[in-house]
């Protein structure tokens, strides 16, 4: 397919994901003090007794000016697929030109460690949070999703138990989720890093030339393998925004590890479609969410 046709496609697809109008949750909790530590709660339609808790992490190039609000189309849409969702937020990086026009243009990736600190705390209290606010949610067919950057998030959240001995985010044992879902994920630092996915956002993450090398064995989900946590990973193959080859960067360090990782490759599908719930795509990533959670 010719590049400008591409283009146009993906540009397509990212207007209509954010075309939808946000949808607003039932309850929203918080797991900290700062205002970006909340997690927003959807109660399932139109389903009867417990239920699956779908953990969304969205994503936005760990940038400020992309928050929980742009995925919350795609939670509701789960919702209504009869899963309780948890939207979690989280601290991003600070929108430095100060011009405030939401394009991410002049924000830094991330913030360290505050983005890794509230992944870690928000998932540790969802347990009790979600008791309360989602009664019928079971918290025991708990599955982990993300996109983009909360795609790299989800793979890290499950990975905690396998982090270096003294990072301060390491956890005894395995979470206790029946698997990850990840979607178009920023999942290999090194590839990401010589792709300049997302304008080198993955190198800001970890605080610049600096002090990539020396944090990647602590962030980077290719390097905290295996994790024994059943993970799929859907991707489009004409994305331009995570292309392929990070996907297939991390089945294969998965698979060197021992690891089998599914990894759904959907035709002439960009970076949107994922959380689009006008999108055939859309529908595929419920299925393979379901699939782990039932």
């Amino acid at each position: 397919m010719p590049d400008d046709v591409v283009a146009a496609r993906a540009a397509a697809e990212e207007e209509s994901a954010f075309s939808h109008p946000a949808v607003e949750p039932d309850a929203t909790a918080a797991y900290g003090d700062h205002p970006d530590q909340l997690i927003d709660f959807y109660a399932p339609r139109g389903a009867t007794g417990s239920v699956p808790l779908v953990v969304v992490l969205h994503g936005g190039a760990w940038r400020a000016p992309y928050d929980r609000r742009h995925i919350t189309p795609f939670a509701g849409f789960l919702a209504r697929r009869g899963f309780a969702v948890a939207n979690v937020e989280y601290r991003r990086g600070a929108d430095v030109d100060g011009d405030g026009a939401g394009d991410g243009a002049g924000a830094v990736a991330g913030r360290w460690p505050d983005t890794f600190d509230d992944v870690s705390a928000a998932l540790d209290a969802l347990p009790a949070l979600a008791r309360q606010a989602l009664p019928q949610a079971d918290a025991r067919r708990t599955v982990l999703t993300g996109h983009s950057a909360g795609g790299h998030l989800a793979l890290w959240a499950a990975s905690r138990h396998v982090l270096p001995v003294g990072a301060p985010w390491r956890v005894d044992g395995p979470p206790p989720l029946r698997g990850v879902v990840a979607l178009a994920p920023i999942a290999d630092f090194e590839v990401a890093d010589k792709l300049a996915v997302c304008g080198g956002a993955a190198r800001q993450l970890l605080g610049g030339d600096a002090h990539f090398g020396e944090r990647r064995p602590y962030t980077d989900p290719a390097l905290l393998l295996p994790t024994g946590i059943a993970t799929t990973l859907v991707q489009g193959r004409t994305d331009l925004v995570v292309p392929e080859a990070v996907a297939e960067s991390y089945a294969d360090a998965a698979a060197k590890a021992g690891e089998v990782v599914g990894l759904t490759l959907l035709e002439d599908v960009g970076h949107f479609p994922l959380i689009d719930p006008v999108a055939d795509a859309c529908a595929v990533v419920v299925e393979e969410i379901a699939q782990l959670a039932w």
